[in-house]
């Protein structure tokens, strides 16, 4: 018999805790990695699937997916910061989130109150991105390439 899902945002239950915890890191390369990970936690694959969907639905996850190192696939990413008028900052958020070149955009207390990730294919998808986020916001876009790789492995336990 499945778990009952919730059906609306709340606290994690017991068994989102243990697919939180089961997903970070190690996922399988096989066939049928959700079937084999369901079996792990002693669920349906199709459990698992709804309660993941569930999860990112509800903004609990944010993303769910391999994390890549884009370089050796011949693309870039670069950190990259702006100053929103405090007032204007829900509009600027909306338009810089709507480019899929976009990702982790924070706000932060700090003269630049914007920071986010920018991820292209190539060198040259991250001028063009950049120029375009100028000339939707007719904001300056401030870009921080990475100067050094640190690998840090971060895992939370639910």
């Amino acid at each position: 018999m499945p778990d009952k899902l919730p059906t609306q945002p709340g606290p994690l239950d017991a068994a989102d805790r243990r697919i939180i915890n089961a997903l970070q890191g190690n996922f399988p390369l096989c066939d049928e990695p959700y079937r084999h990970v369901a079996e792990q936690l002693g669920m349906s694959e199709s459990d698992l699937l709804a309660r993941l969907r569930m999860m990112l639905d509800a903004r609990v996850l944010t993303r769910f997916g391999p994390m890549f190192q884009i370089e050796r696939m011949g693309g870039t990413f670069v950190l990259a910061a702006m100053k929103i008028p405090e007032e204007d900052f829900e509009r600027i958020a909306a338009i810089v989130n709507s480019l899929p070149e976009v990702a982790h955009n924070y706000q932060r207390e700090h003269a630049l109150n914007m920071w986010f990730v920018l991820a292209t294919e190539t060198q040259g998808g991250i001028v063009a991105a950049i120029k375009k986020l100028e000339r939707l916001t007719s904001l300056p876009v401030l870009a921080f390439p990475k100067e050094r790789e640190y690998f840090v492995e971060m895992k939370l336990t639910a």
